[in-house]
């Protein structure tokens, strides 16, 4: 067994804080789920882009992504703990693994929502919502 490194304080703390998040992030990119919501995004921006979307289309979008992400990152959390945790099949582990698939479909959803919102109220006529 490898020893735990020492907990860092001050400044150094925030330099290994931030060394950890850019770990957490290449662990993410291996995820190929992750890679097609990153790509969706970009693809939703360039969307945005072509309509002429607002600003805050713009904001939405990237936080609804930014969730996705986080959520999307303790998805693979659970999966990996419980893979480390039960490598043989249980029904445990199959719920705890189907409940994260769920909140990012959950996030997903909300996503695509939001794009759909955002390119309506610019591309339809005037005063659609009002109905």
């Amino acid at each position: 067994m490898t020893p735990r490194p020492d907990k860092q304080v001050g400044i150094s703390h925030i330099f290994a804080a931030a060394s950890y998040s850019l770990g957490g992030v290449k662990r993410l990119w291996g995820e190929t789920a992750f890679r097609h919501e990153t790509l969706a995004f970009v693809l939703l921006l360039a969307a945005f882009m072509f309509a002429g979307a607002p600003l805050w289309g713009y904001v939405g979008a990237a936080l609804l992504y930014l969730l996705t992400a986080s959520v999307e990152a303790l998805n693979t959390a659970v999966e990996e703990i419980t893979d480390h945790a039960s490598p043989e099949y249980s029904t445990m582990a199959r719920h705890a693994k189907d409940l994260g698939s769920f909140a990012v479909f959950c996030l997903l959803l909300a996503n695509g929502i939001w794009a759909v919102f955002v390119l309506a109220t610019v591309l339809l006529p005037t005063g659609w919502m009002a109905v």
